[in-house]
């Protein structure tokens, strides 16, 4: 049976904070997440923590009072035993000692902990994300039709040289650039979500006509529709 005050402020603390992390886990686990969208939800978690960080602790002890009141528990944290560290004979410090109540101790050692550890390792993802979307988010088809073709061949040779391993590149910035310029121009301007894009990508590699003025075989040889033809093993 609950019996302390604490465990139950505790206990409001995890259910929010867990909560709300849960939501954001689902949503990056949709099929239709992109990763803008991803760095967006995140730095909304972000903001979340650093607004929890200043109010939470208030709504917690509030929440864990109704509760108390309901099971007969003293709304009240406990006071604990100071424990005084020893001087030293040459210790000459005078940094006065503190002290704190026990809501204050509370506050500081078990609150602020948890949502600081949260908070970084949060924002830790969000740096991660944010590397991955300036590497690759010019590939995003709404990203990919605002570029300028000087800073879209930028992005590709940059891209080229980040996938490079022992000297060996696995693209070609140049041909790379030239095959996005072919596809965003053939790219309906309804599709902005990459998956999407791959998929009317594919269907116009299966359902293929000659009607964009592009022979079947300089489409086939080009990098990004080698690598939809291998994900759906689309015969040639």
């Amino acid at each position: 049976m609950v019996s302390d005050f604490e465990f139950l402020v505790a206990l409001m603390i995890w259910y929010e904070v867990l909560s709300t992390v849960n939501v954001l886990s689902k949503k990056l686990q949709s099929e239709d997440m992109v990763l803008d969208v991803a760095i967006q939800e995140i730095n909304k978690l972000i903001e979340f923590f650093k607004e929890y960080r200043e109010v939470g602790l208030a709504k917690a002890i509030d929440e864990a009072k109704i509760v108390a009141s309901k099971m007969g528990v003293d709304p009240v944290f406990p006071q604990r035993r100071i424990i005084r560290k020893k001087k030293q004979f040459d210790d000459t410090s005078t940094e006065p000692e503190v002290l704190f109540s026990p809501e204050e101790d509370f506050k500081v050692n078990y609150f602020l902990y948890i949502v600081d550890q949260a908070l970084a390792s949060i924002e830790r993802r969000f740096e991660q994300y944010q590397q991955y979307e300036k590497l690759f988010g010019f590939l995003f088809p709404k990203r990919l039709r605002q570029l300028e073709e000087s800073l879209l061949k930028s992005h590709c040779h940059a891209l080229e040289d980040a996938l490079k391993y022992e000297g060996k590149a696995d693209i070609d910035g140049d041909e790379l650039f030239q095959e996005l310029k072919l596809f965003e121009r053939f790219l309906p301007s309804r599709i902005i979500s990459p998956i999407d894009a791959l998929q009317n990508l594919k269907e116009s590699i299966v359902n293929y006509s000659s009607d964009g003025g592009i022979s079947r075989k300089k489409l086939l040889k080009t990098q990004v529709v080698e690598v939809i033809l291998k994900i759906y093993n689309v015969p040639r």
